[in-house]
Parts: C-alpha cells; sequence; structure tokens
C-alpha cells in the first residue's frame, strides 16, 4: 500500500423536504477509505448521495470536502454539480453505445485540464482489469464489465470524491464476486474517498473502513465499521446473521493442515483459518456471526475441543436478543469486539456478567478474501 498524506473530513450536514419523507443528518465521515452508507430501502441512502453531488438540494445544509466548502446554504454558497470534483457510479453503468470503451474513458479524461489530473488511462484501465477490452464497444460486454468500465470512467475525472450508488445491485452474485477485488484495489492504492451506498452486508463487511446507518431519513450510527457492527443499541447486533468484522494481518501458515494464523490487534491473540499460505505481514478481514461464537467459563486447559479458535475475552455488555429466549453479549478480544448469542438460560447457568473473563469458542470463521 503506498503511504498517504494525511486527508480532511468530509463535513455532511443535510436537511432535505421531499413529499412525507425528510432526511436530517449531521455527519463528519473520514476524508480517506471506503464508508458505506447502510439501511434498508427508503432510508435516505440515494438521497445522500445526491445532496453530496448536487443533484438534490437541501432546504438548509453545508458540505465541505477536504476544507473546501461546496455548500453552505447560511452563507448563500451552492456549488453546482458539474463545479464539483467527483464521481458518481450508478447501478447501471450509463456508456455511450456507440463509442468504444476507448472512447467511453477518454470521454472521462477529456472533462479534467492535463495539469489537474490525478489518474492517467493506463492505470485506471489496469486498476480495473479493463485492458484488453478497450477497442471493445458496450454492446460486447457483460454486465460486471460495463461497471468496471463505469468506474474506470468515474476515477478518470480525477475525484475528490467517488460516490457509489449500489454499483453491485443490478449484477448476479457471480459478476459480484469478480468485481468486489477490483474495488478493494481502489481502496488499497488510492487516496480518493469513497461513499459506498449498499443494502447487502456482505459488501459492505468486505470494502468498508467505516459505516453510516441510515433509517428513515436519521443516521443511526457513524463510526469505524469493526465498532459499529457490534454495537448492541443498533439493530445489526440483533438480526439474526448479525456478526463482526475483525482485522488481521498473516501471522503464520501451516502447510501440513493448510491452516493460516492470522494476529488480531493487540498481538495476543490470533484466529486460525483454512486456507492457503498468504504473505507475512499481509492484512486480512474475517466476519465472525454472532451464532457462531460460544462461551466457556474456567480454567482453558480444563477442556478439549475440536473448535480451532478458543479465545480469551472479557463480557463488556448483555442485550435481550429479538426472541425471549435468548440474548447478545458483547466481549472484548484484547482490543476487538466479538458478538456471541446465547439462550437465557445458558446465560444464567454460567453466571455470565460483564466484567467477567471467559473463552470464546468462534466455530466458524469467514475469510473476506
Amino acid at each position: 500500500m503506498r503511504s498517504r498524506a494525511p486527508a480532511k473530513d468530509i463535513e455532511a450536514r443535510f436537511v432535505v423536504e421531499q413529499g412525507g419523507f425528510t432526511l436530517d443528518i449531521d455527519l463528519t465521515l473520514p476524508g480517506r477509505g471506503v464508508t458505506a452508507i447502510f439501511g434498508h430501502s427508503g432510508s435516505g441512502k440515494t438521497t445522500l448521495l445526491r445532496c453530496l453531488a448536487g443533484l438534490a438540494r437541501p432546504t438548509q445544509g453545508r458540505l465541505a470536502v477536504d476544507g473546501e466548502v461546496w455548500l453552505d446554504t447560511a452563507r448563500r454558497i451552492l456549488l453546482p454539480t458539474h463545479e464539483r470534483p467527483l464521481g458518481y457510479v450508478f447501478q447501471e453503468a450509463s456508456l455511450f453505445p456507440h463509442l468504444s470503451v476507448l472512447k467511453n474513458l477518454r470521454f472521462g479524461l477529456d472533462r479534467v485540464p492535463r495539469a489537474m489530473r490525478r489518474v492517467d488511462l493506463a492505470h485506471a484501465a489496469q486498476l480495473l482489469g479493463i485492458t484488453h477490452l478497450l477497442e471493445r464497444m458496450p454492446a460486447g460486454l457483460s454486465g460486471g464489465e460495463r461497471q468496471r468500465v463505469g468506474i474506470a470512467r468515474a476515477l478518470l475525472t480525477s475525484p475528490r470524491l467517488l460516490l457509489l450508488d449500489e454499483p453491485l445491485a443490478s449484477l448476479d452474485q457471480k459478476r459480484k464476486l469478480e468485481i468486489l477485488p477490483y474495488l478493494e484495489r481502489l481502496h488499497d492504492e488510492l487516496d480518493i474517498p469513497m461513499l459506498y451506498v449498499s443494502h447487502a452486508p456482505e459488501e459492505v463487511a468486505r470494502l468498508a473502513d467505516h459505516l453510516v446507518l441510515l433509517d428513515a431519513g436519521r443516521a443511526l450510527a457513524s463510526g469505524p465499521i469493526t465498532d459499529t457492527l457490534a454495537r448492541l443499541d443498533l439493530p445489526m447486533a440483533l438480526a439474526d446473521d448479525a456478526s463482526v468484522v475483525l482485522e488481521g494481518v498473516v501471522a503464520g501458515y501451516d502447510a501440513r493442515y493448510e491452516l493460516l494464523t492470522l494476529a488480531l490487534p493487540g498481538g495476543r491473540a490470533s484466529l486460525t483459518v483454512l486456507h492457503a499460505s498468504a504473505a507475512l505481514g499481509h492484512a486480512m478481514r474475517v466476519t465472525v456471526k454472532a451464532r457462531d461464537v460460544s462461551l466457556i467459563t474456567g480454567e482453558r486447559g480444563e477442556t478439549q475441543s475440536s473448535v480451532l479458535n478458543v479465545l480469551p475475552a472479557t463480557v463488556v455488555a448483555i442485550a435481550a436478543d429479538t426472541h425471549p429466549s435468548q440474548a447478545v453479549v458483547r466481549l472484548d478480544v484484547d482490543g476487538s469486539p466479538l458478538l456471541a448469542r446465547l439462550t437465557r438460560y445458558s446465560l444464567d447457568r454460567l453466571g455470565i456478567a460483564p466484567g467477567m473473563r471467559v473463552w470464546a469458542q468462534v466455530k466458524a470463521v469467514s475469510l473476506l478474501a
């Protein structure tokens, strides 16, 4: 990963009234990495992106990107869309059907004066894996290829902010899995902050550094994804598929059993996962579902288990689950949050309480390649 200069935050305050719907948010977002805007249909995700792009006009609002004010209704500042240095990727790539891929890309590139270009055509094509498609016409591309060309064209406008409005929603699962690695490359290699709208938890877990959870036009939460997914006061932690994202680095590999060891932040806990070999120090992410975590009390040496991962943890908090027979426990594993879904019977039988030291058995780990 390349070294990065300090990036200023994105300040976004909007009040928008559309019919019976009101968007009312006040967010400070990181000026680098991927911020996922997550919520159910009708929560205001696309309206928020349209405000950022200048396609929707708030009744009240302020928007500053990297210290530059694009909107301030109190001061009557309104930078029109065509003057905002941003790229916008929609659900469907709107390519010019009469132009080749190369000419579609040049359309984005030619909008930017040469001295202000931050991404060149060859680099954009390489990042999105479309170099071999440059002479093709849009009609001859798959859905995933068209979307990659659309993203590359947006990059060639040299944006200070890249907005992606459910860019994988129109693709089947196979095409989604093809395009996700390219989005990860953008995250790793470019300094352009990305706001990624999605209602797919697996996309958010794989790509996002920061998570904004919207509901009925309000921001229920905004924070680092590792912490936000584990908040017991949010509905995501109580959902059937509640999970957390853990970040680690490759610390070892057992070729005999094809087991990869990931050291978690803090250095005292690690996870073992079935995976091919990877370079030492390589950063990787995993998801762990709350239903795949059980708890052991007492000394670790007193028990034997076929479960590969048994981690020392501290109980942080307990919340009632949506089902009256169950509870969700938030754990701390040397600074990394973890969730466990238990029956209330087990909770009482083991005497689980905040502050208690326990062992967390992690029965399944999903590596986000």
